[in-house]
């Protein structure tokens, strides 16, 4: 017990009815704006038109973004390939495009690669196209149903190493938190109607291996604490681990945090989508390592006795008299 008396120990177990009370509300609560809102799938779930152009010189992505946004074309999608001379520019077809069903998807990305090109001319003179395309909303449903399926192998993929090197009652409680944090996350977006593109699927994806990350270590410090106490409640070592692991869950989620901040304001809106999810994930993240997963352990019932190495009989001794 005395392990227990050198430093304050804060009671965040104290608060566990509130913290898993609203652990709930935000997953019920996310998973009603994912149903009733939906998410603002960008283009690489909903399909449109691409066109790949050419510049006779070195040109900045932002200026070509800039040059289309000019004559009204929203949200283009514009992608370097190999250098700054060439570039991928997608576009949904809208307007009187997207109104006139009669066009096949040829006719469809005639016109809105037309429209591409007389914007980019009006910019710099000295831009060619070197090809277009028409990318149907089907391959939208692919990706999407790639992604729930990545997500989900991801985190049941997580779980079953938990269960290996812990114990089946953290893997569970890893896993009820991993999925209250990727669901509060998604759950921001359909509130906020952010655009979701691939690059927020993978953000997800790294959010998820975040978010782990802070629980093995937490749950690391519960395992050794409850090897090295004697008397101690499952209550006082859970507390004992947030506390003794918190400065280092802190720090790591603030200078992560920085991290993706100063990609959000510095490199551009191609990767805007990637730092906002992070930076939700992070905060979302480090709050349930804190308050929630513990909580879960203790309502699991986790002691002792489940984390003490198995110890094997000698045969030799069961056979003396």
């Amino acid at each position: 017990m005395e392990i227990f008396n050198h430093n304050s120990n804060f009671n965040f177990l104290g608060l566990r009815k509130f913290s898993i009370g609203l652990a709930v509300l935000l997953m019920v609560a996310s998973i009603a704006l994912i149903l009733t809102r939906g998410f603002n799938y960008g283009q690489d779930f909903l399909g449109g038109v691409a066109v790949q152009v050419e510049y006779k010189t070195p040109v900045d992505p932002t200026d070509v973004r800039s040059a289309l946004e000019k004559s009204h074309l929203e949200n283009p999608l514009v992608q370097a390939v190999g250098g700054t001379r060439e570039f991928t520019i997608r576009l949904q077809p809208k307007g009187d495009v997207a109104a006139a069903g009669n066009l096949t998807n040829d006719e469809a990305a005639t016109k809105v690669a037309n429209d591409i090109m007389a914007a980019l001319k009006a910019s710099r003179p000295d831009v060619a196209m070197k090809s277009k395309s028409f990318v149907g909303p089907q391959v939208g449903e692919e990706l999407r149903s790639d992604g729930i399926v990545a997500v989900i192998f991801v985190i049941v993929g997580i779980m079953g190493y938990l269960w290996i090197r812990f114990e089946k009652r953290f893997a569970i409680a890893a896993l009820a938190t991993e999925i209250h944090d990727v669901l509060v996350t998604l759950g921001i977006f359909a509130l906020t109607q952010r655009e979701f593109d691939l690059t927020v699927l993978a953000s997800v994806l790294a959010v998820v291996g975040y978010s782990i990350n802070d629980k093995v270590v937490v749950f690391d410090r519960v395992r050794e604490l409850f090897r090295s106490s004697r008397n101690a409640t499952p209550e006082e070592v859970l507390n004992r681990s947030i506390n003794s692991t918190l400065s280092r869950t802190i720090i790591t989620s603030l200078f992560t945090g920085i991290t993706m901040a100063a990609l959000f304001f510095i490199g551009g809106p191609v990767v805007h989508g990637f730092a906002i999810t992070m930076l939700i994930g992070i905060l979302v993240g480090t709050l349930s390592s804190i308050f929630v997963a513990s909580p879960i352990l203790l309502w699991l019932g986790v002691s002792k006795k489940d984390l003490m190495p198995v110890t094997k009989e000698d045969p030799a001794l069961e056979r003396r008299p």
